[in-house]
């Protein structure tokens, strides 16, 4: 089991190498480039977009539906513990390359969503749309890369059944629970052929398992209802306790700020060596930026291709916040956080343990209280990130299956299964698996979006020529 883990951690590392993370900041400055640095002059109006849906679009949800539907999936584990894992990693200075990497991303995220809503397929009689990388790529680089459009499915599929959508999400809550609830396993019970677990890890499964089949067997519309609720709430919650704790210690942000950039362009000076060069603070920020964000890997214009709209521009702006959202709000906030408190310089600490110790000793209440949100942000994260990737997976399904509906419900009930098995799973190769298939994903994604820039870069003159954007 140790040589399989070592391979694996070997594939994981050429994928996510630094071809590939060139490969998506690249696209990200190129496209960038054709659609004007629209990420900066308008996100005022994408902001404005984000929650006032179009009238009389066609597609199977609301815009701000399927903007939640993408951040269910995206808003997650990475937000706590990748930022952590970042800044320990890379110091202080890979949370500047981390917004360098969201400023670019946010270009990208506007051209997924808007190839997605241009050339998806909407059924006039039921409404029903399917769209993304595997149509853009088949309709917008034509019929012969239709095979690279299959791969992207394939990917797609697999990247949400085997890790990311399912064992890894549901390892996280129970294992938040069970850190908060039964620390030391005192309440624990043996499953015959199984092993000794916590009735917390066991009463957490039973009960995800359950909320997580309510939703999924009512389908995107379901999904997109919940995640309306739950998204806002989450994020929301988790940016009111993040601000707390940087307002409480307002004196301390102008040196965390100065620590951050100091430590993106010389990391000796911040870290004492133990980050040795920029070149790697740069690519421990940029990685988690991209794998926080999903800007360049193709699972968000999945779901903006379900909205209702005329406009593919408009589909975009709206696509874009989310990585102003996840990253340049979320994920900021908590790297600064981090650096404030010192919680990346304490000795022994990895992971979520590092934000825990962040909030716990910069938060103005009792740790338990502290712990408790922190649990609290993680289950909910995570339980919309299983809702997320159901939907990315069941799509790429439908494409590669022509649609077959047995098909669908066979995956999605041996979805909610993993789901259900998962805090009993202990294999360590699951989240290097999930790691994979998203970078994998990322290749046929990227090669599409620089095919198809031209496109964009046509696609927004013509709607702002044409005022469109005043009209709406």
């Amino acid at each position: 089991m140790e040589m399989v883990g070592q391979i694996l951690d070997k594939i994981d590392g050429y994928v996510w190498g630094v071809p590939l993370i060139v490969l998506i900041l690249a696209g990200g400055i190129l496209l960038t480039v054709r659609v004007g640095v629209l990420q900066v002059r308008r996100l005022p109006l994408a902001l404005k977009w984000m929650v006032k849906n179009e009238e009389g679009g066609k597609g199977e949800i609301s815009s701000f539906g399927a903007l939640c539907t993408a951040l269910s999936a995206t808003i997650g584990t990475g937000n706590i513990v990748g930022v952590a894992t970042a800044v320990c990693a890379g110091g202080p200075g890979a949370l500047f390359w981390m917004l360098v990497a969201a400023f670019f991303g946010m270009a990208t995220k506007f051209s997924e969503g808007l190839l997605a809503v241009k050339y998806r397929q909407v059924n006039p009689d039921t409404g029903h749309s399917l769209g993304g990388p595997f149509y853009y790529i088949e309709r917008g680089m034509g019929p012969k890369w239709k095979w690279l459009a299959k791969l992207f499915a394939l990917f797609g599929t697999l990247a949400g059944l085997l890790g990311i959508g399912t064992i890894t999400q549901i390892n996280g809550i129970s294992t938040a629970v069970k850190s908060f609830f039964d620390p030391d396993t005192l309440h624990a019970v043996t499953i015959p052929g199984i092993g000794e677990y916590s009735w917390a890890i066991i009463i957490t499964s039973v009960v995800i398992t359950g909320f997580v089949a309510l939703v999924l067997i009512g389908g995107v519309k379901r999904i997109a209802n919940v995640s309306q609720i739950i998204v806002p709430f989450m994020a929301i919650i988790y940016v009111v306790f993040v601000l707390i704790l940087v307002l409480t210690h307002v004196s301390l942000v102008p040196h965390a700020v100065v620590t951050i950039i100091e430590g993106a362009f010389n990391p000796r000076a911040v870290t004492g060596g133990i980050v040795g060069t920029m070149l790697v603070a740069m690519q421990k920020g940029i990685a988690r930026g991209i794998f926080s964000n999903e800007a360049g890997l193709g699972s968000a214009p999945i779901a903006a291709a379900a909205a209702q709209t005329h406009e593919p521009v408009r589909q975009g702006l709206v696509s874009m916040t989310g990585t102003f959202i996840d990253t340049i709000v979320i994920c900021t906030l908590t790297g600064l956080s981090i650096v404030m408190t010192g919680a990346w310089q304490v000795e022994g600490l990895e992971g979520v343990q590092v934000t825990s110790y962040a909030f716990q000793n910069g938060l103005p209440f009792p740790s338990q209280v502290a712990a408790f949100i922190l649990m609290l942000c993680l289950v909910f994260f995570a339980f919309t990130t299983i809702l997320g990737w159901d939907y990315y997976s069941e799509r790429c399904l439908e494409y590669l299956t022509g649609g077959k509906t047995g098909a669908l419900k066979v995956f999605r009930a041996l979805y909610i299964i993993v789901v259900f098995i998962g805090p009993f799973l202990t294999v360590s190769a699951v989240w290097t698996i999930a790691d994979i298939f998203n970078g994998l994903m990322a290749i046929p994604n990227m090669i599409a979006l620089f095919a198809l820039s031209g496109v964009v870069g046509r696609e927004v003159k013509k709607f702002f020529d044409a005022g469109k954007h005043k009209a709406k």
